[in-house]
């Protein structure tokens, strides 16, 4: 079942990052943290919801516990949305995409967890594809450079390598609490884990975001959140893909973080269908790639 969870994932996942993309307007100062108030705030609601209406005997001291790899999902979040304003998606997406690889490579390293050398070769794949990415784009003249300056450029390029390391991190570290004989997380089972860890992480999200409003306010600028159609609808695919995310996790995080990860064909679909995204022919070949090194590890769970 965690097979079909993953899937799952990636396809709604695929959606979130459409309307990310859109919500995130370059001529927008803080359009990245309204993005991020907007995903809190809705994961704040499912968060309720699931507090009365699942019997989780949840403890509130879980927000705690599970603080540092809320704290890696968010941060690596709020760096990819502030990326995705001056980045192309086609192109920010596989790169972030690898951290499932990343996630594997972790769990096969710390926690001992299997991979085959079919599943090695899908990984360094992906670490090609990567690198030829960055030689490509730092090559390649798009006029980005020209038209955002040589350091915000940079910044907006290193975005994406940032969110797949603290993101690989944080989903090997899913791995382990999402274990419930060994999990820090207390008053969890085998049936309630994934929820209580999924909560956990909603309610930290959620007070971030009203952290965040304050911020902004402060800043004088205005949240509007009800105008903001784009963000909201991410907020909702970014809800639901989490609340399928820790069923996958918790059924064989070291092949359903690379599944995951293949949000970015979908991704690139939706990109090109509706964002109209144009790449060259280098570009595609590194991005096909990192594709291709993901299908390999997703095939390998049938072999």
């Amino acid at each position: 079942m965690w097979y079909l969870y993953a899937i799952a994932t990636a396809l709604i996942w695929g959606l979130a990052e459409l309307f990310y993309k859109k919500g995130a307007r370059p001529d927008e100062k803080y359009s990245h943290l309204k993005i991020c108030v907007c995903v809190g705030l809705i994961m704040g609601i499912h968060a309720v919801y699931v507090l009365l209406t699942e019997d989780i005997n949840y403890n509130f001291i879980n927000i705690i516990k599970y603080f540092p790899v809320s704290f890696l999902y968010i941060l690596s979040m709020a760096l990819s949305f502030f990326g995705m304003r001056f980045l192309e998606e086609s192109i920010s997406d596989p790169i972030e995409n690898t951290s499932g690889a990343i996630a594997s490579i972790l769990c096969f390293l710390v926690l001992k967890q299997s991979m085959s050398l079919f599943s090695l070769f899908g990984v360094a794949l992906i670490i090609i594809g990567v690198v030829v990415i960055g030689i490509t784009e730092s090559k390649d003249e798009n006029g980005r450079i020209k038209k955002l300056g040589k350091k915000l450029a940079i910044i907006a390029f290193i975005m994406p390598f940032l969110y797949a390391i603290l993101d690989g991190t944080a989903s090997f570290m899913d791995a382990y609490f999402l274990e419930a004989e060994i999990s820090p997380l207390v008053n969890v089972t085998e049936d309630t884990i994934e929820l209580v860890a999924n909560t956990s992480y909603e309610l930290t999200f959620t007070i971030c975001a009203i952290i965040l409003m304050i911020y902004i306010k402060i800043k004088n600028e205005k949240v509007n959140i009800i105008y903001q159609k784009d963000k909201i609808l991410a907020a909702i695919f970014e809800t639901l893909g989490q609340f399928t995310y820790v069923f996958a996790m918790g059924g064989s995080a070291i092949i359903a973080a690379p599944i995951i990860s293949s949000v970015c064909i979908f991704s690139l679909i939706f990109s090109r269908i509706f964002l109209k995204e144009k790449l060259t022919k280098r570009q595609y070949i590194a991005v096909f790639t990192v594709i291709l090194g993901i299908m390999i590890l997703c095939i390998s769970e049938e072999i």
